[in-house]
């Protein structure tokens, strides 16, 4: 271990996995520091992501794809069911070996990797962030960097730390629990959304196929419906429901950021990616692909500010992100608090006009249209989203 770097990761899942390798590619010193004893571990995902997001960071391997995908079936809460045929496949992963590769990926390109490590502190120098403090086997160590990247989850301290606002109000803050189940007789080859009240309140509750019928079966419910009934309890009840023979195999929880990005996500010597910046999809609550994106942007550009020498380099982050991904977010988070606060009537109606759509005709932005056609204001969002 030396006791400096040009550049720090903090957190090894997907963002900060691939800013480390986007980093090292351009020859800098890189050390990516994990809390956890070992990458992947644990899974707090729902696994699904689109091939084409994956394509552009790492080639498809069978070994780290649990499932393929090319159907997603609305149910609405009167129990109707529409499948829509995604006009692209998706996978759902084993995050704990895609995590894994991705990190060797970024290990391979010159990254040190360092798990087992508690970052507990930044060491701050004139106002600007020069380096972390960590624990490791009993033992406290401090290292200097020229940029810290900090991709430590929703719970990330290291922004705050720098001094960056990452509050996020509660309402934006989704309650999420997932289960992986055995005994899920579901259609391997269909991505599962329920909507209502009775089912997932101002969220959705999700069925995510794997292998040899396993599935992810989780749900996400406005942190306002939280507080008066847990996103556990709503889960309890649907499997009691739908699955009673299922064999419960891993359980999690956590929260997810259904809010734009945070407004300043970069300053002199500090960056933040994934869901410490809140690059989540506020529609979707997908983090993956979009991380990842934020993860690239920011190794590249931490990379070019420490060859070239020019510290402010790194300011540029927020544009770059926004001109990418950003703005983009802020039309799914006004089609997320469109769709959300429906009613059941409306979404039970929806599925009924779907239904009269002929299967080769139907596609998610069709749906959307139906949904919103009331709203024309999120029509032209709509529009932006999935016809250009």
């Amino acid at each position: 271990m030396k006791n400096e770097y040009d550049i720090i990761v903090v957190g090894g899942g997907p963002a900060g996995a691939i800013a480390a390798k986007y980093a090292a590619e351009q020859g800098v010193s890189v050390l990516l520091l994990e809390k956890d004893r070992e990458i992947g571990i644990p899974v707090r995902c729902g696994e699904a992501v689109a091939t084409a997001k994956l394509d552009e960071f790492i080639t498809p391997d069978e070994k780290w794809i649990a499932n393929k995908i090319y159907n997603f079936s609305f149910v609405a809460p009167n129990g109707k069911e529409v499948v829509v045929p995604l006009n692209q496949t998706a996978f759902v992963l084993e995050r704990k070996i895609f995590d894994y590769e991705l990190a060797r990926q970024a290990a391979q390109a010159g990254a040190e990797i360092k798990t087992r490590c508690y970052v507990n502190g930044l060491l701050i120098e004139n106002d600007v962030v020069c380096g972390v403090k960590y624990d490791f086997q009993g033992e406290s160590f401090k290292v200097r960097a020229k940029v810290v990247i900090a991709a430590d989850g929703v719970e990330s301290r290291v922004g705050r730390w720098a001094g960056l606002k990452t509050h996020v109000d509660f309402r934006e803050m989704e309650s999420a629990v997932q289960i992986t189940a055995a005994n899920i007789n579901v259609d391997p080859e269909t991505l599962y959304f329920y909507f209502g009240n009775d089912v997932a309140p101002q969220g959705y509750l999700w069925i995510f196929p794997k292998d040899n019928n396993k599935a992810n079966i989780g749900i996400g419910v406005g942190g306002e419906i939280g507080k008066k009934k847990s996103a556990n309890a709503f889960l309890n009840e649907f499997m009691e429901a739908k699955f009673p023979d299922a064999a419960m195999l891993s359980r999690v929880s956590g929260g997810i950021p259904i809010c734009h990005t945070l407004e300043k996500i970069s300053s002199l010597g500090i960056m933040l990616v994934g869901d410490a910046a809140r690059q989540v999809n506020p529609l979707s609550g997908g983090g993956i692909s979009s991380g990842m994106i934020g993860g690239s942007i920011a190794g590249r550009l931490a990379a070019e500010s420490v060859k070239m020498g020019k510290p402010e380099h790194v300011l540029q982050y927020d544009k770059a992100w926004d001109d990418r991904l950003g703005h983009r977010h802020r039309i799914y988070h006004r089609l997320k608090n469109g769709i959300y606060h429906f009613s059941d009537d409306t979404f039970d109606g929806l599925t009924k006009i779907f239904e009269s759509i002929p299967v080769e005709n139907r596609t998610l932005a069709a749906l959307f249209k139906r949904a919103l056609w009331d709203k024309p204001s999120l029509l032209l969002d709509v529009a932006k989203v999935f016809l250009t």
